[in-house]
Formats: structure tokens, sequence, C-alpha cells
């Protein structure tokens, strides 16, 4: 048996999400089919992030076991030939038995996008939120320094959260604004349950005046889910980039696995 690891991009807005589900149609069912059908035995995948259903990705890392003699190269040729065009495999190499795709990870990078205009996009609407307030900028900018650091998150989960501790780094909170495009940037060690459309939210109220711009650092004094804002529509994220220490592909026993 080999471990795989593959890199997947795809549109969330027909899947229920990652995750496979018994009420939907889940990216990794589609994937594990796909991958059942050119392994020629059952595989199950085990992805890096847990996206939500509408979300999208662009660096889904996703590792499973096989004993086909498809070389690790070539299964992007293989599998996007078996996959709808709403998901793509980008990348395959072999990594050490005991890799997780989800418990190594060292960081990972979200993408937010505000489509900020009268009236909507057509093209823009299964990955931009649409909000049709002008949003004062200079606000939100005064907002995302607090975000910086490491900070107990505890107020920036949804419910059904399972993670043991709240605590986070944040290492970017970055925004970008280019006519009506409102591009919002969050890269940390780990994230929480809806985490960064809870920031998106309160972004979104803060622009809006509806927040002040110290909402954040409220929150993380007082641990209140409702000193924040609403959690921001799925369609606006992004997984963007899921990053790896080098010890997870040299000597993963050597790392601490963390939720």
């Amino acid at each position: 048996m080999k471990r795989i690891l593959l890199t997947v991009e795809y549109d969330g807005t027909a899947y229920a999400g990652w995750q496979r589900q018994i009420n939907g149609l889940a990216v990794q069912q589609v994937l594990e089919e796909a991958l059942a059908g050119a392994c020629g035995h059952p595989v199950t995948v085990t992805g890096s992030s847990r996206t939500d259903a509408g979300v999208h990705a662009l660096d889904q890392k996703v590792h499973f076991d096989t004993s086909s003699g498809i070389p690790p190269e070539k299964y992007p040729f293989v599998l996007n030939t078996m996959l709808p065009p709403d998901i793509r495999v980008l990348e395959g190499r072999e990594v050490l038995p005991d890799f997780h795709a989800r418990f190594l990870t060292s960081g990972k990078t979200y993408t937010y996008r505000i489509w900020n205009a009268r009236h909507g996009s057509a093209l823009r609407r299964n990955t931009f939120w649409h909000i049709p307030v002008p949003l004062d900028e200079g606000t939100v900018r005064k907002a995302l320094p607090s975000l910086y650091g490491r900070h107990d998150f505890a107020a920036f989960q949804a419910a059904g959260g399972t993670a043991k501790t709240t605590i986070r780094t944040i290492r970017e909170a970055g925004l970008s604004v280019d006519g009506n495009e409102w591009i919002l940037t969050v890269c940390g060690d780990a994230f929480l349950y809806n985490m960064v459309r809870i920031i998106a939210g309160t972004v979104a109220e803060i622009g809006l005046h509806r927040l002040e711009p110290d909402a954040f650092q409220k929150a993380f004094e007082t641990k209140d889910r409702l000193a924040l804002g609403m959690t921001a529509p799925a369609q606006g994220l992004e997984l963007t980039k899921v990053f790896y220490p080098d010890e997870a592909f040299v000597n993963p026993a050597a790392l601490r696995w963390h939720e």
C-alpha cells in the first residue's frame, strides 16, 4: 500500500460541502467514487479542511491509501477524465505512510470575496457575497490589525464546533479593494468552525457602521459571539492555500497531531 497526497480544486456551489453526508452529494463522495474506479478498489480520502456547503477550494489537500500501480504524478490525468468539471485534481505525490493531510497542517490561507455594488454580478454570483450598500474601507482597515497575533477566538465559532482549544494565531488579515471587489485574506495556524465567515460578516457590519472598529477586540475580551457580526454566506469563501512543515514529508512521526 502507498499513501498518496492530492491537491484538489473545486467549485463548491453544487455540493453539500466537502465531507460525505447522507442527505446530499459531497465533494468527498465524488472524489472517492472516481478513485475507486481508477484504483480498482474502495478508497477513503481524508481532506485537510472540511469546507461547508457552497464553499470553494483552490488548494484542498487529500490523502488516501492504495495498492494501485498508477504513478502518483499521473493521478490528475486519470481522475480529471472521470470527475465533473467543477472538481479538478491538480497534483499527485507519494508521501510517507504516517502522513496525515488534516492533522499535520501548519497553517491555512482563506480568501473571502465581497461584491460591493448596487446591483449583483451575474458572473460572480457563486463566488462573491453581494452587498448593495457602500462599505467604508477606512473603518474596516482600522479594525483588521486587532486580529493579528495569538488570541482566544472562542467568540469566533459557530455552534457545533468540536475543537479542543479555541486559541489560534492569525498571521495575516489583509484587505484588497479594486473597484467593487473586496478581497479579504486571512492566514493562520488553524481555524474554528465558521471562523473566517464570522470575520467576514463582522468586516461587513463594521464597513456598514453597524459595529465599531474595536468589535474584534471586544470579542476577544468578552468571548461573546454576539459582539461580532453575522456569519457571512458560504459562496464568498475559498480555501486558498494549505501549508505543511517540511518535517511532515520527511518525518511525520516527529510532529504532534493537533485539531
